[in-house]
């Protein structure tokens, strides 16, 4: 009588994980690519309104975008765990409580532990919710990658974000009182241009580094193509 055949394993051998559908070299592309080619203020124009409205300071930049670099990263990591399970035609409203509830946790921390600065940005930080950046990213990229993606990709997007605050604000800050992250640059005979602080100034600013960035990105793709 025949014995029935082994299920066994043969000696050193195992059950193998399944191979991640994303590369090393993809994280690093969803990552830089959100730092310059794809950078929110620089290059799409979005979330222009933050970038304008506190940048006064550098500081206040710096502020502005760690507290939406959060928010990207805990939302858009929350919408790649749950797309699977978010029907497509509830999927924006289901977006935008899962943004709402980390700008939430966010907002109330920043009151708790930076009291000053909270009072400074005020209204600015409960507006993350409705920041296309936030909600395009969640919509565009994060819903349709992996975890890990989504993260290289909110990562990237937040820091080129918050670099570009810290830039404008810096250029404003040290315009405007001839310093920078509160530190004196240029000395007590520096005569500030205080439009630079102003409403009007921030546009100044962002249309002066605009052409500057534009400049740049002509020149560098005339080298190339030489």
């Amino acid at each position: 009588m025949s014995s029935a055949p082994s299920t066994a394993l043969p000696a050193g051998e195992g059950l193998v994980a399944p191979a991640p559908s994303f590369s090393l070299a993809e994280l690093g592309d969803d990552f830089r690519r959100g730092i310059w080619q794809e950078n929110g203020v620089f290059k799409q124009m979005l979330g222009l309104c933050p970038a304008l409205a506190v940048t006064t300071t550098a500081v206040n930049g710096l502020a502005m975008g760690l507290a939406t670099l959060a928010v990207m990263i805990a939302s858009s990591s929350s919408v790649s765990l749950f797309r699977n399970l978010i029907p497509a035609n509830v999927r924006i409203p289901a977006f935008i409580v899962m943004i709402a509830t980390f700008v939430t946790v966010v907002d109330l921390s920043m009151n708790a532990f930076a009291h000053e600065l909270h009072k400074t940005l005020g209204l600015f930080i409960p507006l993350i919710v409705v920041n296309c950046i936030v909600l395009g990213r969640a919509d565009a990229f994060a819903s349709k990658r992996p975890l890990a993606r989504a993260i290289a990709d909110s990562v990237g997007v937040g820091v080129g974000f918050t670099l570009a605050l810290v830039a404008l604000g810096g250029v404003r800050e040290l315009l405007g009182f001839g310093s920078l992250f509160g530190l004196s640059i240029f000395g007590a005979s520096y005569p500030p241009f205080l439009i630079f602080v102003l409403p009007p100034g921030a546009f100044i600013a962002l249309g002066l580094m605009l052409a500057a960035a534009n400049h740049y990105g002509a020149t560098a793709a005339k080298k190339v193509g030489n």
